[in-house]
C-alpha cells in the first residue's frame, strides 16, 4: 500500500475527478462515486476484493442508518406540497409578519417549508405566491427571489430532515438531535444575512413581476387550505421527539433511566419520528384523496428519494474506502497540528459545491472525507456536519440546477442573478460560517 502522504495526493485526484465527472462529463453522481472509490482503491494498493467489500459494507451501513429517515422525509414532503400545507404555513407567517414586510415574511416560508421539502421545490411551490406579493407591495422580484431562495436554501443545507444533513449526520456519525439543534441554531442567523442581503443589495435590480394571477386570486385557488395548527404539526412533532431523545441520552440523565427515558429514545429515533411525521401528514388529506395519498403520494416520495438514497449509500462506499486509507493516519498526524480545526470541513465543501453545483453531493461526499478524519482532528460530529453544510451554500451559480430554478421563476437575466442570487449565497454560507466557528470554542 501507498504512503500516507501519497493517499492524501490520490484524495486530492480522487475529488479532482469526482468534479470533471460530475460537471463536465455529466455523470450522475451515484455512478461518479463509486467510480471514484474504485479509481481510489486501486490507486492506494488495496486488493481488489477488500475494496468491493468496503463499497458493499459502506454502502449498505449508510442506507441501514439513513434510508428510512430519508424516505419518511420525502414521503412527508410531498403531502405537505400536494395538500397545500405549504402555503398554509406561508400564509400563517405572512399574517404574523404582514404584507409590508413581505420579503421577510417570503424568507422566513421558505426556512420552515425547507426542512421538509427541497429547496428546489420549496421554491416552485412558492413562486405564485412570491410574484403576486412583489406586485401587490411593490416590491422588485430581485429582491423578493433572493430573500425566498437564501431563505429556502439555510434550512436545506443545515437542518434534517432535508437529506443532505441528515445523511451527513449517518455518515459521521452525529447525533441528530445536536444536528437539528445546532443546524436551527445557525442556519436563523444564515436566513437573516440572505434576507438583509435582498433587501439592502438586491433592491437595486429593479424586476418587475411577470403575474398570471394576484394574490387574491391565488389565496382563492387553493380553496379550504389545511389548518396552521395541522399544517405545522407533521414537521414540528419529529423534531421535538429527536430533541426530546437527545435529551433523553445527555451523559447527566437529566430525564432518569427508566421507561419514560426508554419510551422517549424509541420514539426520538430518527425512524420512528419520521415515521409519525408521515402518518400525521395524512392528517391533513381530505377523505376523498386519503387513497391516493397513501397509495400514489406515498409512492412518489419513494421515487424522489430514490436518487437521493442511491448518492448517499454511494457517498458511504466512497468514505468506507477512504477509512481504510493510510491516508486517514497521516492526515490525524499531521493536520492536526495545523489551525484548520473546523475551517477544513467548510472549505472542502465549499470547494465541491462551487465546482460542480449539488449541494447534497458536496454534503455527501465532504462527509465522507471527513468521517475517518474527526477523532484525530478533535471535531465534534455534529457541529462538523453544519460547517460541511454551511460551506455548501458557496456558492450557487449555473452548474447548480436550484440558481436555474431561482433565476428563470424570477424573471431575472443570468447576469442580475450572479449579482443579487449568487453574492447572497456567498454572504450566506460565510455568516453561517462564522457562527460555526464561534461555537466550535463552546461545544
Amino acid at each position: 500500500m501507498v504512503s500516507g502522504g501519497l493517499a492524501l495526493f490520490f484524495l486530492v485526484l480522487a475529488v479532482a475527478l469526482l468534479i470533471v465527472l460530475t460537471a463536465r462529463v455529466k455523470l450522475n453522481a451515484f455512478l461518479a462515486l463509486l467510480i471514484v472509490a474504485y479509481a481510489y482503491g486501486m490507486a492506494i494498493g488495496l486488493p481488489p476484493l477488500e475494496i468491493i467489500n468496503h463499497i458493499r459494507g459502506g454502502f449498505g451501513g449508510t442506507l441501514g442508518y439513513i434510508g428510512i429517515v430519508i424516505i419518511a422525509g420525502t414521503i412527508m414532503g410531498t403531502v405537505l406540497e400536494k395538500t397545500g400545507a405549504a402555503y398554509s404555513m406561508t400564509n400563517a407567517i405572512l399574517k404574523v409578519v404582514g404584507k409590508k414586510r413581505s420579503p421577510l415574511a417570503m424568507s422566513m416560508a421558505g426556512y420552515v417549508v425547507s426542512i421538509p421539502v427541497f429547496c428546489d421545490s420549496g421554491y416552485v411551490i412558492l413562486s405564485p405566491l412570491n410574484k403576486a406579493l412583489a406586485k401587490e407591495t411593490g416590491q422588485s422580484m430581485a429582491v423578493m427571489a433572493v430573500a425566498l431562495a437564501t431563505g429556502l436554501y439555510a434550512t436545506h443545507t443545515m437542518v434534517p430532515p432535508t437529506p443532505g444533513p441528515i445523511a451527513a449526520a449517518g455518515i459521521v456519525g452525529a447525533d441528530l438531535g445536536a444536528v437539528i439543534g445546532l443546524g436551527l441554531l445557525v442556519s436563523i442567523p444564515a436566513m437573516l444575512a440572505g434576507y438583509i442581503w435582498a433587501v439592502k443589495f438586491a433592491c437595486k435590480y429593479k424586476i418587475e413581476p411577470k403575474l398570471a394571477e394576484d394574490y387574491e386570486t391565488i389565496k382563492a385557488k387553493y380553496g379550504d387550505l389545511p389548518s396552521t395548527f395541522l399544517s405545522f404539526l407533521p414537521l414540528l412533532v419529529p423534531i421535538a421527539l429527536i430533541l426530546l431523545k437527545s435529551l433523553a441520552e445527555f451523559p447527566t440523565k437529566p430525564l432518569g433511566e427508566g421507561g419514560f427515558a426508554t419510551f422517549l429514545r424509541f420514539v426520538g429515533d430518527p425512524v420512528t419520528a419520521l415515521i409519525i411525521g408521515v402518518l400525521l401528514s395524512f392528517l391533513l388529506v381530505k377523505k376523498e384523496a386519503l387513497t391516493e395519498a397513501i397509495n400514489d403520494w406515498s409512492a412518489e416520495g419513494i421515487r424522489n428519494a430514490a436518487l437521493i438514497l442511491a448518492i448517499t449509500g454511494a457517498g458511504g462506499a466512497f468514505g468506507r474506502v477512504l477509512q481504510n486509507s493510510p491516508m486517514v493516519d497521516f492526515i490525524e498526524n499531521n493536520l492536526a497540528t495545523l489551525p484548520l480545526g473546523i475551517f477544513l470541513p467548510f472549505i472542502i465543501s465549499a470547494a465541491i459545491k462551487s465546482a460542480q453545483g449539488s449541494s447534497t453531493v458536496a454534503i455527501i461526499t465532504t462527509a465522507s472525507i471527513m468521517a475517518p478524519l474527526l477523532a484525530g482532528l478533535g471535531l465534534n460530529p455534529a457541529l462538523t456536519v453544519i460547517a460541511i453544510g454551511a460551506g455548501a451554500m458557496v456558492v450557487s451559480h449555473a452548474n447548480d440546477s436550484y440558481f436555474w430554478v431561482v433565476s428563470q421563476f424570477s424573471d431575472m437575466e443570468v447576469s442580475t442573478a450572479y449579482k443579487t442570487y449568487t453574492t447572497a449565497t456567498l454572504v450566506e454560507g460565510s455568516v453561517a460560517f462564522a457562527l460555526v466557528a464561534v461555537l466550535s470554542f463552546i461545544v
